[in-house]
Order: structure tokens, then C-alpha cells, then sequence
């Protein structure tokens, strides 16, 4: 419960940071706000300035006279005044866990984190519970941040929240009514010191479940599958590989199929692909646990459109076909995109390094890549690992790519943009490098029709 007595101090001024000083100030109580970035980076500093005490251009001592610190998930924990912090035993959480200990004990909590899918898998059960009528929210790591709702009254259902390892590293009490664990591959370890540091991370999603929750989880991720027997949760599995009694929802030939009783042809979906299938599997696993009424989540089901930047079909020119997937920002996110494909594509792959091993994807290019488009930070890393197995060209302006690419082919070829990488070397993240691959292909979808 909140206690309008405690003082609060805010690290980080993005969008969950701002929403949640303001709710902590709606509540009654009092907040310090300190940013990194100077005056004039911040949006809304002028008001955010009449409204509160802040610092910006640094994180000072003056911190340190706040009893608890809500911190954005996306300052790193190793930082000096972070350091420091622990040191001193200052509670560290971020906007999630704050929403958490004020929300409605009448709101549910439908929780999703894995290395990739989650965006997708929210946007789905946010789709079905909606079409169910339903009151709920979806938050977290995509859309408004749960302290821009009013969480602290009756009348949301559910809160449905993208969690990221980051946002996890800040929880503490933290209990979601039903978690969701997609997969976990090698990701984000710029910031972790080994891969097994990651899977810790994502695992933090079940610590404080019991037997009255439930967690759905993926057998065809070995390093959930290895360490499912550590969850105090109610189990429910799901796969694309395995069958009964192994798990509660496996695909059969075409057909997802969940219990003996129900079964959902894939063809009556709108979202494709093999990782797409399994995201399904896991939301109708997770709405059911809640509802209790599987029939109506299926038929939801299959309304739901694909998310932007996500295999996302932008045009059809002279009959080649650019989808673009720019939120495919890790290897995995590369092979389940390749992987939706009956045929070899034309991949243009590259950007901002995260630290990942790009040759784990050799075997499948050789396979599912008709040629590589190699642009970005890492073009010069990529070329020298398959400039012997692969058909490269190194491409470094993004615009000029994709005019070669598309030079390149032959009515029925496929254009994916699938980078394998962050966007940060030439893009503010991975939805503006989306826009600019859409507006460049509806370019050349208008010179073509000129012609």
C-alpha cells in the first residue's frame, strides 16, 4: 500500500518515470525527480519543473536524502550512485512494482517477458480480453506506463504488462496472477556479465508466485525447460515440438490444439510463422487460466492483425514482397522470421551490436538467405563471418540497400528486413528504423507504378 509519508525519488525521466511522479503526487505524496540528460533534452522540463523539485545534468548527493528510488529500467545498476544506493540499503524498484503496490487487489495481472515475442503476446491477450468485454490495460514495456491509469481504484480487470530483464531487476514484491515466460536466447549481454545473469533476470517473473498462480511457460526454450521444476507456480506448458502429457498446448500438423477438446487451424489466424503459432498457444493458455472460457479467447483469436514491425507486409512491387520485421533485433527474432518463409529471401541484416555471436545463424542463411544485405555498425563484423558461406554486398547507407535488394530481384522474390541487431548506430530505436524501410518501399512502390 502507499504510504504518502515515505519521500520519493525518481531516476530517469522517459515516460513511466514522469507518469509515475505524477501518480505518486496524486496520491498525496512527496517526490524528487533527477535526470542525467540536461534541461533542454527532457521533455516537459518547464512543467515538470513547476510541478516538482528536480535536478537534471547528473544524479548529486541530494538523492541520498530520499527514502525510496524508483529508477528506470533503463539506467544501468552498476552506475556509482546506484552502487551507492545499495551500499546504503535505499530500496530500489522501478514503475512496475510501485504500480503493483497501489493497484486494485480486483485487477488481475497477465505478465509477459522472454526475449522475444512479448510485444506480440501482450497486443494478443489485450485483443482477446477486449473482445471478451473486458476492462483491461495493457503496460509495461510498450504503450502508456501503469501508473498513467488509474490502477489505484476498482473497475480494471486486467493488466496485462510487457515485462523486459531490466524492468524485472527492479521488482520486490511483485506477484503477476498468471506469468509468462516465452523463450529466452542470448540478448542484452552488453549489460549482463554472462548469459546465465540474463536467464536469472527473466526468471524473476515467477520469485514471488504460488500454487494460487499460474505460469505459462515454453518447453522448446532448453533454458526454461531445464529449470521449470524451480517454479512454485501452477504449470502450464505449451510447444511446437512436444506433445501430451508433456504439455497442455502443442501444435498438431495445422492445427493448435489445447486440452482434447479444442482446436485452432492456423489458417484461420492473420499473424504467420511457427514463433507467431506458439505466442498464440501461450496467451489462449493464460486467458484461460483467468476466464475460463477458451471458446470465446480462440474465436478472438483470430481478428488479431499483425503487429508493425513485426513480419509486417508493407507492399507488394512487381509482385516482390517487402515485409518488414525491424523489432528483430537479436539472432532468435532473425531464425523465427526466416523460419515463416517457404522460400529463400533477400535479408538485409545489420545495425548496433549487442554483443551477440551472429555465426549461430550461418546454418539457416545458407539455407533460407537467396542474399545478405549487409548495412550499419556491424556490416564490417557480418562480412568477414560469411563472406565465404553466404552471397553478401555491403551496403552502408540504409536508403541505397534497399533500392539494391530490390534491383536485385525477380517477381515472386521476398524483401525482409530482419537486422539481427539494435537500431541506436543510425535510428532513435527499432520502430523509426521500421518507418523509414516502409517509407523507402512505398517510394519505390510509387516510382514503379510511374513507369
Amino acid at each position: 500500500m502507499f504510504n504518502p509519508n515515505t519521500s520519493y525519488a525518481i531516476l530517469g525521466l522517459a515516460r513511466s518515470g514522469i507518469a509515475t511522479a505524477y501518480k505518486i503526487k496524486e496520491l498525496g505524496g512527496t517526490v524528487y525527480l533527477s535526470d542525467i540528460q540536461s534541461e533542454e533534452h527532457i521533455e516537459y522540463a518547464e512543467k515538470l519543473k513547476q510541478d516538482f523539485e528536480c535536478e537534471f545534468g547528473g544524479h548529486t548527493d541530494k538523492l541520498f536524502q530520499f527514502e525510496q528510488w524508483i529508477v528506470s529500467p533503463g539506467i544501468p545498476l552498476n552506475i556509482p550512485v546506484i552502487q551507492k544506493a545499495k551500499q546504503l540499503g535505499i530500496p530500489l524498484i522501478c514503475d512496475i512494482e510501485f504500480g503493483y503496490q497501489i493497484k486494485s487487489p480486483d485487477s488481475k495481472i497477465i505478465a509477459v517477458t522472454g526475449s522475444n515475442g512479448k510485444s506480440t503476446t501482450v497486443s494478443l491477450i489485450q485483443h482477446i480480453l477486449k473482445n471478451m468485454g473486458y476492462n483491461s490495460i495493457l503496460a509495461g514495456n510498450i504503450g502508456n506506463a501503469i501508473t498513467s491509469y488509474p490502477i489505484e481504484k476498482p473497475g480494471i480487470d486486467f493488466i496485462v504488462l510487457e515485462l523486459s530483464s531490466f524492468q524485472l531487476d527492479l521488482i520486490d514484491t511483485f506477484k503477476p496472477d498468471v506469468a509468462i515466460l516465452l523463450n529466452i536466447t542470448p540478448d542484452h549481454l552488453d549489460r549482463y556479465d554472462s548469459f546465465q545473469s540474463y536467464i536469472d533476470s527473466k526468471f524473476r517473473i515467477f520469485m514471488n508466485q504460488n500454487q494460487e498462480d499460474t505460469a505459462v511457460i515454453c518447453l522448446d526454450s532448453a533454458p526454461i525447460a531445464q529449470r521449470q521444476d524451480r517454479i512454485k507456480a501452477q504449470l502450464l506448458r505449451y510447444s511446437l515440438e512436444k506433445t501430451p502429457p508433456d504439455c497442455e498446448a502443442w501444435l498438431n500438423q495445422d492445427v493448435i490444439q489445447i486440452g482434447v477438446k479444442h482446436k485452432l487451424p492456423i489458417r484461420d489466424l492473420k499473424i504467420r510463422g511457427p514463433h507467431n503459432y506458439a505466442n498464440t498457444m501461450a496467451a489462449l493458455l493464460a486467458v484461460n487460466a483467468l476466464t475460463h472460457n477458451l471458446d470465446a479467447a480462440m474465436e478472438a483469436a483470430k481478428t488479431f492483425p499483425p503487429l508493425p514491425h513485426r513480419l509486417e507486409l508493407v507492399a507488394i512491387v512487381n509482385e516482390i514482397a517487402f515485409y518488414n520485421d525491424s523489432k528483430a533485433t537479436n539472432t532468435d527474432a532473425v531464425k523465427s522470421a526466416l523460419n515463416a518463409f517457404e522460400q529463400p529471401v533477400r535479408v538485409i541484416m545489420g545495425g548496433s551490436d549487442k554483443g551477440e555471436d551472429f555465426s549461430v545463424l550461418t546454418p539457416l542463411l545458407k539455407k533460407a538467405a537467396k542474399k545478405v544485405y549487409l548495412t550499419g555498425a556491424t556490416a564490417d563484423i557480418m562480412y568477414e563471418l560469411w563472406k565465404n558461406d553466404l552471397p553478401l554486398e555491403k551496403i552502408d547507407d540504409f536508403n541505397q540497400c534497399i533500392h539494391k535488394a530490390f534491383y536485385d530481384s525477380t517477381p515472386g522474390d521476398i524483401i525482409l528486413l530482419s537486422p539481427a541487431c539494435a537500431s541506436f548506430d543510425k535510428f532513435k530505436n527499432y520502430e523509426e528504423r521500421g518507418e523509414v524501410f516502409k517509407q523507402i518501399v512505398n517510394s519505390i512502390a510509387q516510382d514503379y507504378e510511374k513507369e
